[in-house]
């Protein structure tokens, strides 16, 4: 397996000012395949924009929307980062600040016929993502997901006007839960058919939210890859000397969500935080500008919870997480990351 020794090759977060004139947003340090854009400053919907589907169609987090084009929106991916025409708030407008989360797959995709459901495949073996594309059936099938191990996580959009869903190995495949609300999870038997991911495929059921028919359904999944990323659970202790996750590495991104309780779901990032305390955080499922409060730090080998609060320290609450590598604990090259 390949070792990653730099993060930034497969997940970068970046920051940028709005305009109402085109602007290429770069720094990013590889060409997107996923681009997960929110407005900082002002109440406007998460726009996450794919290859696959192209870059001028957006899915909107914190909606249960179809997809949209917008005339103003991300029209290009470059190679070391993505076009905005300008004169869209919801990408980049005047005295407008934002920030954008981007992954590396496999660039427009290929044909994968390793379920019973063909789908086109993004996929980076490497990092341990993928973006996938079928059209629903309606019935149990299969779907090819390209990434040669089992995804720990998985995120399901249809075009229509229907829920996000979300499995997560740390949960167990009975259930799934919503990433637009700040629903508690459920069990469905007609979302995963109750069956975890192979390292070839992924089940879906009847339920329409994963698998509507004749509609356009993309997923991005997520292997965990050691050192790069961790998708895990942990349990909070209410204590303001919050709960440790160990991940293996320094965190450049973590999203959290409580699980048997209804709250929100977290973003931090070591962008907008690049020193702890980390505490500014944005909704996945809100529009909300960005907001600042007590939550953490990002340590060298995980994140230290440093508040009491229920979304994310509650005693007995019970939580999930996707994390992504500011730098590896240690890398092929030996060289171990220090805390900040």
């Amino acid at each position: 397996m390949a070792q990653i020794n730099k993060a930034t090759d497969y997940f970068n977060t970046v920051l940028y000012n709005g305009s109402a004139s085109t602007q290429n947003i770069t720094g990013v340090n590889f060409q997107p395949d996923l681009v997960w854009i929110k407005t900082r400053s002002h109440a406007e919907s998460h726009q996450l924009v794919d290859q696959v589907r192209g870059a001028t169609k957006a899915l909107m987090s914190n909606e249960t929307s179809a997809e949209a084009t917008y005339a103003n929106g991300l029209s290009a991916f470059l190679s070391d980062g993505f076009t905005l025409p300008g004169g869209n708030n919801r990408y980049s407008d005047t005295g407008y600040t934002y920030v954008s989360w981007n992954w590396k797959a496999g660039g427009t995709g290929v044909s994968n016929t390793d379920g019973s459901i063909t789908s086109t495949v993004s996929a980076n073996t490497t990092s341990g993502f993928s973006i996938v594309k079928w059209t629903g059936t309606g019935a149990n099938g299969t779907i090819g997901h390209g990434l040669g191990v089992a995804p720990k996580m998985i995120i399901v959009k249809a075009n229509a006007v229907k829920d996000w869903m979300v499995g997560h190995n740390s949960m167990g495949w009975t259930k799934y839960i919503n990433l637009n609300t700040t629903s508690a999870s459920s069990t469905a038997s007609t979302v995963w058919q109750d069956t975890a991911p192979t390292s070839s495929v992924f089940s879906v059921g009847s339920s329409s939210d994963v698998n509507t028919s004749s509609t356009s359904m993309i997923a991005y999944c997520f292997a965990e890859k050691k050192g790069f990323s961790k998708f895990g659970s942990y349990t909070g202790n209410g204590s303001a000397d919050g709960t440790f996750v160990y991940t293996g590495f320094k965190p450049a991104f973590v999203i959290i969500k409580r699980t048997d309780d209804v709250h929100n779901w977290w973003i931090w990032d070591n962008k907008r935080d690049p020193s702890n305390l980390v505490d500014q955080y944005l909704y996945a499922n809100l529009s909300n500008a960005e907001g600042t409060d007590t939550w953490g730090d990002f340590l060298s080998n995980g994140f230290k919870l440093r508040m009491n609060f229920s979304s994310g320290n509650a005693s007995g609450g019970t939580y999930i997480y996707m994390a992504f590598a500011e730098n590896p604990l240690v890398g092929t090259n030996n060289i171990p990351a220090t805390a900040r």
